[in-house]
């Protein structure tokens, strides 16, 4: 069996006798500055009726969103994940993570009904 190599996915063969397989080196964007971001923090209810904080608006590397996750998760002093560019706080804790965003430097503020 043939080993696949990383950058040609789903390229199997071309008639194109010019053809150059580009890949895409997309480097992930710089963080901006705190001042920068605006943050809105929702109230969702995921299956089971359970009440989960989400924080979107964050541009800037993956490790950048996982660390501020994670502090946010600290201070809460409750569980949560980082997931598609946003950050889950297990429960209603806006107000909290409103303040600890504000206090942090970032701009942010309640979004949703």
């Amino acid at each position: 069996m043939a080993k696949k190599e990383k950058g040609r996915l789903n390229i199997v063969y071309s008639t194109n006798p010019n053809f150059k397989f580009e890949t895409d080196n997309n480097a992930e964007e710089e963080t901006p500055n705190k001042q920068q971001q605006q943050l809105k923090v929702y109230l969702d209810r995921l299956g089971g009726g359970k009440l989960v904080s989400r924080v979107n608006g964050f541009v800037g590397k993956t490790g950048d969103i996982e660390a501020l996750g994670k502090i946010l998760k600290q201070k809460c002093g409750v569980g949560g994940t980082v997931k598609e560019r946003e950050i889950l706080i297990q429960g209603d804790h806006r107000e909290k993570i409103i303040a600890l965003l504000l206090k942090e430097g970032y701009k942010a503020k309640k979004a949703g009904g």
